[in-house]
């Protein structure tokens, strides 16, 4: 196939993390494959890409293992439409970007109706349900990998596989980014910046907000000077997070941004964040943080015995030992975060050590992300395709 030719490429997203790895890998076979077409389930990165999604990509954004339940008939309404509409559109190759539980379904079935697929993201297999490898292997012609660690359990478990690095360590820079950032974000000089990031998905925010902004109001207290800054995911999540700070009187100056978590992160000091893929992004800008997780009850409940790794944010997992403080469940609450994040904000020795450790991981996860990803992607299109009329 060549320039000439538009395969059909369809591709599912669930969260905004996937939506950047989505948009980012659009690009990349678009440089081979300029009249790709591409539909699925996708976010506005991707759709400002030129893609056709079936339906908003929000829809699909739920956690936890219970929680998801409440929302099941919907759930597999979708997931029996996507894979319908992508076998008789006649899909060249289907590729799931993370969100497993949704994804390796329509995988499967559609790999066994003839069609290739691509995981683009390893499920954390790694670290809990080690049994989903079979299945995996029945549902992927490739697994797509972010991170080294990952890699060895495929092939130790005869998957394809191949470590594709980060595409946010490609973009973001290794110098600093603080300086032009707080800049465009007009920080005044000598305020300390708090980057308040509580997740993309309802149910993070919900979670989170409230035991976020109790434990800025406790640091205000401390560092009256201090500014609060949160990147908003999406207009439903600032919708909601301003509902919150209206609720509680005006008791906390809290600028609320659209979008633009990566000026936010850079212009600030620390960060306090829910655990996902923003604090890889925390990383690579070099920013001490404190991350928390959330479930409902009865997810923890059931988690809490399974998971079988020391650590659950990308930072330590990377680092493989305790880099950044991690918060989970009934620590998730001011008395707990605020000091800690003070700790981050006035440490300058423990800030040092940590962006050396940061700079190292950064090297390690450049490796030309979206090009690599493309590669394997066009390693399985069929060799001759649609041809433009």
């Amino acid at each position: 196939m060549g320039a000439g030719h538009s395969p059909k490429i369809g591709m599912v997203v669930g969260e905004a993390s996937g939506d950047i790895l989505g948009a980012d890998l659009m690009r990349a076979l678009k440089k081979h494959y300029p009249n790709a077409k591409f539909e699925g389930i996708g976010g506005p990165l991707m759709i400002a890409e030129g893609f056709h999604s079936l339906c908003e990509m929000d829809r699909l954004s739920v956690m936890g293992l219970v929680e998801p339940l409440k929302r099941l008939f919907e759930l597999l309404r979708i997931r029996r439409h996507v894979k319908q509409h992508l076998l008789h559109w006649k899909a060249d190759i289907v590729i799931g970007i993370d969100s497993p539980d949704f994804n390796l379904n329509i995988e499967a079935w559609l790999r066994q109706r003839g069609i290739k697929s691509v995981h683009y993201v390893s499920p954390s297999v790694w670290a809990w349900r080690r049994g989903r490898i079979k299945g995996i292997a029945r549902a992927v012609d490739h697994m797509l990998t972010l991170f080294p660690f990952e890699a060895q359990f495929y092939k130790d478990n005869q998957v394809p596989v191949t470590c594709v690095g980060h595409s946010l360590a490609d973009q973001i820079p290794l110098e600093d980014q603080r300086e032009p950032a707080r800049r465009e974000l007009d920080i005044a000089e000598g305020h300390p910046v708090l980057a308040i990031l509580p997740g993309s998905r309802s149910t993070e925010v919900g979670q989170l907000i409230q035991p976020f902004l109790d434990a800025a109001q406790q640091l205000r207290r401390a560092l009256p000077n201090i500014e609060f800054l949160i990147p908003a995911a999406n207009e439903a999540r600032k919708k909601e997070i301003l509902k919150v700070i209206e609720a509680r009187g005006g008791d906390l100056p809290v600028r609320v941004l659209l979008g633009n978590s990566r000026t936010v992160m850079a212009a600030s000091d620390a960060v306090l964040m829910a655990s996902g893929t923003t604090s890889l992004e925390a990383l690579l800008l070099q920013r001490p943080m404190v991350v928390a997780y959330r479930f409902g009850k009865w997810s923890y409940a059931i988690l809490s015995r399974l998971v079988k790794t020391p650590y659950f944010s990308l930072p330590n997992l990377l680092a493989k030992k305790s880099l950044v403080p991690e918060l989970i469940q009934d620590d998730v609450c001011a008395e707990v975060i605020a000091p800690l994040v003070l700790e981050q904000l006035n440490n300058t020795r423990h800030r040092d050590a940590l962006v050396a450790d940061f700079q190292a991981i950064h090297r390690d996860l450049r490796r030309n992300a979206s090009d690599r990803a493309a590669d394997v992607v066009i390693s399985l299109l069929p060799k001759s395709g649609t041809t433009d009329a």
